[in-house]
C-alpha cells in the first residue's frame, strides 16, 4: 500500500482467520516491512498530524497541476527554476517545489499545489471562495449586491481586493480655511483591509465548507472566516497586537504567500492592521470569535469624518446642483459635476431604468453608478423618479427635472 499522512499503519501479522497478532508496518524503498526497534520508535514519533495543506491528495493526479500556473509563479517570485520548468517532468518539478508527494510508483499532488496551481481549486476544496457583499441600506435592507471570487488562492485574493478597492474604498479630501494642507482620509484604509483578507485566506480551514465573507455597509466593513484562531492564541493578546501563534493551520500556504509578498508569516498581521487604522485616523477595529473558536470576525467601522462629509454634501446639493458630492469625494467639484452631466445627457431623450442608464454609461458596478451618478443627481434635484411612491418598483424610471434640463442646456 502507498504511504500516507494517516500513519502509522497496523495490520495482522498473518492472513489466517486464527491470526490475532497485529504489528506496525512501514515502507522502505519499494517494500512494506514490519517495523522493529529503532524503526518503530521513529514511527511513533512521526504520528503527529500532518497539516491539511501539506497532505497529498489521493483523489487528484499530477495532470491536475497546471504547468502554466507553476511557471507564472516561478517567474513572479524570481526563481531560478523558471527557465527550466517548461522542460522538466511535472513530478520532478513538483517534488522540487514540495507540491508533490507519495512514492515513486504512485505520486500525488499535495493540497497546497492544487490550491495554487489548479485553475479551479474549489472542485477539490468546496467553498474555496471569497464572497463580497454590499448592503447599501444596511444588512436589514432588501437590496444587496454580491460577487464571488474563486480560482488559485493568490489570484482569488488579489481579484477580491481589487474589486473592494475599486468599488467600495473612497478617499475624502477636506479643505480647511486656516491652513494650506488638505486633510485626506479613507472610509476604510486599504492596507488594513488587505491584511485582514489575506489573513482570512491564510488561516481559514480548507476542510470546512464555508467561504470567506466580506460584508460592506455604509457604516462598516466586516471580514469573516471559519474557523477562529488557534486555541494557542490568547484573544486579549490578539486584540492588543501581541499574539504569537505556536501552531499554524496552513504553514505551506503561508510560505507561498510570503514568496508572493502577500504576507510576512511572522504573526505581524494584526499589528499591521492596527497601524494602518491608526494612520488613517479610523476607529479601532474589533476582533471577535466565540468560546469554541468556530469563526473569526474583523470589523472596521467607517471613518466618522467620511460619514459627516457625505451627509454635508447632500445638504449642499439642495442649494447648488453644480457641487453634487462636494469636496469630500475628490480634489475638486468638477469631477462630480462631470459625472452628473454625463448622466443628464443619457436621460435627455427619454426616461430610463437604472440598468439602462448604467449600461449607457458603460459602467459595470451598480454600487459605483448609484454612489457617483444616480444618488447625487437625485439629491441635487437634477433627476427624479417616475414612480416616487414605489422606489423599488421594477417599472421605475429616472427622468430629468426642470433644474437638470436647465443645467444641461447651459453645458450644451
Amino acid at each position: 500500500m502507498p504511504g500516507g499522512e494517516s500513519r502509522p499503519y497496523k495490520a495482522k501479522v498473518g492472513l489466517s482467520a486464527k491470526s490475532s497478532d497485529w504489528a506496525w508496518y512501514i515502507r522502505k524503498q519499494s517494500s512494506t516491512i514490519r517495523a522493529k526497534q529503532a524503526d518503530e520508535q521513529e514511527l511513533i514519533s512521526l504520528t503527529a498530524k500532518v497539516p491539511f495543506d501539506d497532505r497529498y491528495n489521493q483523489s487528484a493526479s499530477l495532470q491536475d497541476l497546471s504547468l502554466r500556473l507553476i511557471e507564472e509563479f516561478l517567474r513572479e517570485v524570481g526563481s531560478g527554476l523558471a527557465d527550466q520548468a517548461h522542460d522538466m517532468p511535472v513530478e520532478q518539478l513538483g517534488r522540487m517545489m514540495n507540491i508533490v508527494g507519495g512514492s515513486s510508483e504512485r505520486a500525488f499532488p499535495k493540497n497546497v499545489g492544487l490550491m495554487f496551481f489548479n485553475p479551479k481549486p474549489e472542485q477539490f476544496f468546496p467553498a474555496t471562495q471569497i464572497d463580497v457583499v454590499w448592503f447599501p441600506d444596511g444588512p436589514g435592507g432588501d437590496v444587496f449586491e454580491e460577487k464571488s471570487f474563486t480560482g488559485p488562492l493568490d489570484r482569488m485574493t488579489r481579484d477580491a481586493l481589487s474589486h473592494i478597492e475599486r468599488n467600495y474604498l473612497k478617499e475624502t479630501v477636506i479643505k480647511h480655511p486656516d491652513r494650506a494642507e488638505a486633510e485626506r482620509l479613507w472610509n476604510y484604509p486599504y492596507s488594513a483591509i488587505e491584511e485582514a483578507v489575506v489573513n482570512a485566506v491564510y488561516h481559514r480551514s480548507y476542510e470546512d465548507r464555508e467561504p470567506i465573507e466580506v460584508r460592506i455597509t455604509p457604516d462598516e466593513l466586516i471580514v469573516v472566516s471559519y474557523p477562529g484562531p488557534d486555541r494557542s492564541v490568547n484573544m486579549s493578546d490578539l486584540v492588543a497586537g501581541k499574539a504569537v501563534s505556536r501552531r499554524y493551520r496552513n504553514r505551506r500556504i503561508g510560505e507561498f504567500f510570503k514568496e508572493l509578498d502577500l504576507t510576512e508569516g511572522r504573526s505581524t498581521g494584526i499589528p499591521k492592521i492596527l497601524r494602518a487604522v491608526k494612520r488613517n485616523g479610523s476607529p479601532d477595529p474589533e476582533f471577535e470569535t466565540d468560546e469554541e473558536r468556530n469563526y473569526f470576525l474583523v470589523r472596521f467601522p467607517v471613518h466618522p469624518k467620511s460619514v459627516r462629509q457625505a451627509e454635508t454634501s447632500v445638504n449642499q446639493n439642495d442649494h447648488d446642483g453644480h457641487r453634487m458630492t462636494g469636496e469630500a469625494t475628490g480634489e475638486a467639484t468638477g469631477e462630480a459635476a462631470g459625472e452628473a452631466i454625463a448622466l443628464l445627457r443619457v436621460l435627455a431623450n427619454a426616461p430610463l431604468s437604472r440598468s439602462a442608464s448604467q449600461n449607457a454609461l458603460n459602467l459595470k458596478s451598480q454600487a459605483y453608478f448609484r454612489e457617483r451618478y444616480l444618488e447625487p443627481a437625485l439629491a441635487g434635484g437634477l433627476v427624479e423618479m417616475t414612480l416616487p411612491d414605489s422606489p423599488r418598483s421594477p417599472n421605475q424610471r429616472y427622468r430629468l427635472t426642470d433644474k437638470g434640463l436647465m443645467l444641461l442646456e447651459k453645458k450644451v
